[in-house]
């Protein structure tokens, strides 16, 4: 007989939470593709963060929460002088790279930044490798920092693939919260019912809304929200590891579960549909996939279903920079998910309003031929008002073939046309851009430019020779596999 919630009989785990758990566990084989593409991953997210260190808005959530804090084998935070405990260097490290939002990204019905979940493992890794060191034992090496990526990536992007965690309101960070303290609790040491605590406890914890990302709210929380995911994940992995117990039905508890409570009474779609229907949908089992397909924000500080867009912006500048008051509209065609997202008129308040408005990512390098952090900032925008009378000029258009193609596991594409036409009649022509140079169907054309982001992001913050050891370092596979890992993070302090 199903369970309700009268008949206090208490249930096996939730299958879903078993197959996480069982995945962290027992996968040690990554494929090569994957455990190269997470060094890749490591040196972009980590050169991110040290970019973002350029703005006040970011380093002032940074340190610890009592000034003057000491913690023995404190974890690093990169590109500053800070030690923490692991929860708070969580949160800074998680906060820093998804400031400027330009981590990678991954695109299915539910979107999100898998490498936010470097927060949470090289916290975690750094204070136990450190941990290590002084008891005698062997540290944690690079390779289990990749390692853990891999599996991190594959849980956040998985899920993602057919559950929209966005049509309930809710916002990706659950799913950075979930595969953080999955990983992390097995880098602890954590058996399987430790690691099924932890997770019902993820799943348990109340969620974050969406409700920052969007107009008229967008604000500053949705580029800490994931170090907040992340800082939380390690503390729900402690609770575990100290023995808490775990709440089993953490899902599927009728009227109490989180699919009740969160996930199906508030889509329209699944609320009247059978039970087994309203659970999380499983594409694939998990593997290595996510990882091997993972979008990089090569070129532009912008969010990633607007990547297209931008390059095909680029391609016209040259065309009409002299010509920007003779324009009499500029047409965008564009997937559904970009329309729900970011496509956005009337006035935007703030950098975090601007880097999520379609028409904002566009005009700007069609004005100016180029698009970095800095033209988000208030004093850019105030000085420039032909942004802002530009975008009343753009008309947005779904084109359905987009739409398909985008959620079609075979091509996964992020396509974007861009064409303007002017007051005398004569138009451009539609540049069409199906797939971004961070694409996996552009690693060849986007790696070697991924590296030069890199390098540029690592100049920021740090001397020529320091730029050029780790630079070095991050580019031999071996070197890195085999470095402890509080030798690589001390090398990013200052």
């Amino acid at each position: 007989m199903t369970a309700t919630s009268e008949v206090n009989e208490r249930p096996e785990y939730d299958v879903e939470l078993q197959k996480i758990a069982d995945y962290v566990l027992n996968f040690d084989s990554p494929s090569p593709e994957a455990l190269d593409t997470a060094r890749y991953c490591l040196m972009d997210t980590l050169g991110c963060g040290l970019l973002a260190l350029r703005f006040p808005e970011c380093t002032k959530h940074l340190g610890p929460l009592v000034e003057g804090t000491t913690v023995p084998h404190g974890a690093h935070v990169p590109g500053t002088p800070y030690r923490l405990d692991p929860v708070k260097a969580a949160w800074d490290i998680g906060a820093t790279v998804r400031w400027l939002d330009y981590n990678d990204t991954w695109l299915a019905a539910e979107w999100g930044h898998p490498s936010d979940n470097l927060g949470a493992i090289l916290a975690v890794a750094d204070h136990l490798s450190q941990q290590r060191i002084a008891n005698g034992d062997a540290p944690l090496t690079m390779k289990d920092v990749l390692h853990a990526m891999v599996m991190a990536h594959e849980i956040q992007g998985v899920l993602a693939l057919e559950n929209s965690f966005n049509r309930v309101g809710l916002d990706h960070v659950v799913l950075v919260k979930v595969a953080s303290t999955a990983v992390v609790a097995n880098m602890m040491g954590a058996n399987r019912e430790q690691l099924l605590s932890a997770l019902s406890h993820a799943f348990v914890d109340g969620q974050s809304l969406r409700t920052y990302r969007h107009a008229p709210n967008a604000g500053s929380r949705k580029s800490w929200a994931a170090g907040d995911a992340t800082s939380r994940a390690v503390r729900l992995a402690d609770i575990a590891m100290r023995g808490e117990m775990g709440i089993p039905g953490a899902l599927t508890a009728p009227q109490w579960g989180f699919y009740d409570v969160l996930f199906s009474h508030s889509n329209k779609d699944l609320a009247t549909k059978p039970e087994e229907e309203r659970r999380f949908r499983f594409q694939r089992e998990f593997g290595s996939y996510v990882m091997e397909n993972i979008l990089f924000k090569i070129s532009f500080p912008a969010e990633f279903h607007s990547q297209t867009a931008c390059e095909a912006a680029i391609t016209l500048h040259p065309e009409v920079k002299n010509h920007i008051d003779e324009i009499d509209r500029v047409e965008i065609t564009t997937h559904d998910s970009a329309i729900r997202i970011i496509s956005k008129t009337g006035q935007l308040a703030n950098p975090a309003d601007r880097d999520h408005c379609l028409q904002y990512m566009t005009a700007v390098p069609l004005i100016f031929g180029a698009l970095t952090a800095d033209h988000y900032e208030d004093g850019f925008h105030a000085a420039h008002p032909e942004i802002d009378r530009l975008r009343e000029k753009m008309q947005v258009v779904e084109d359905p073939r987009y739409s398909e193609e985008y959620h079609d596991p075979e091509k996964r594409s992020i396509a974007n046309a861009v064409q303007v036409f002017f007051t005398d009649g004569s138009a451009t022509d539609k540049i069409v851009v199906e797939y971004p140079v961070g694409h996996r169907r552009r690693r060849e054309e986007g790696l070697p430019l991924l590296v030069e982001k890199f390098a540029q992001n690592l100049a920021t913050r740090f001397p020529k020779p320091r730029c050029e050891a780790i630079l070095a370092q991050c580019q031999n596979a071996d070197t890195l596999a085999n470095m402890p890992v509080s030798t690589f993070m001390q090398q990013w302090m200052i």
